[in-house]
C-alpha cells in the first residue's frame, strides 16, 4: 500500500502537478501512465528472450546434434516472448 502511494505522489509530481498547477492532475496521470506502462511492459520480454536464448546456448552447448530441433523452438518462443512486448508498446497508444 506505501508503494502505491509513493508511486502515485510520483507521477503527480512527475506531470507537473502540486500546488499552484492548474488542469486536471488525472490526466496528466493517464498522459503519462503510457510510458511508465511500457517500460515495464518491456521489463518482462527482455529477461524472458535472455532466457530463451541462454538455455538454447547451453542445451546446444550440452548436446551439438539437437540443434536442428532445437531452433525451431527457439523461435517459437521468442516470437511468443515478442508478441508480449509488442502488446505492451501497443496498448498505451489504444487507451490513449
Amino acid at each position: 500500500m506505501q508503494l502505491a502511494m509513493h508511486l502515485h505522489h510520483l507521477l503527480y509530481v512527475a506531470a507537473g502537478g502540486g500546488p499552484g498547477t492548474s488542469g486536471n492532475p488525472i490526466y496528466y496521470h493517464i498522459v503519462n501512465l503510457g510510458a511508465l506502462a511500457y517500460g515495464l511492459a518491456a521489463i518482462g520480454p527482455g529477461v524472458g528472450i535472455g532466457i530463451i536464448f541462454g538455455k538454447f546456448i547451453e542445451s546446444v552447448a550440452r548436446q551439438p546434434e539437437a540443434q536442428g530441433r532445437l531452433t525451431g523452438y527457439l523461435w517459437i518462443g521468442f516470437g511468443l516472448t515478442e508478441a508480449l512486448a509488442l502488446i505492451g508498446f501497443i496498448v498505451p497508444f489504444v487507451l490513449k
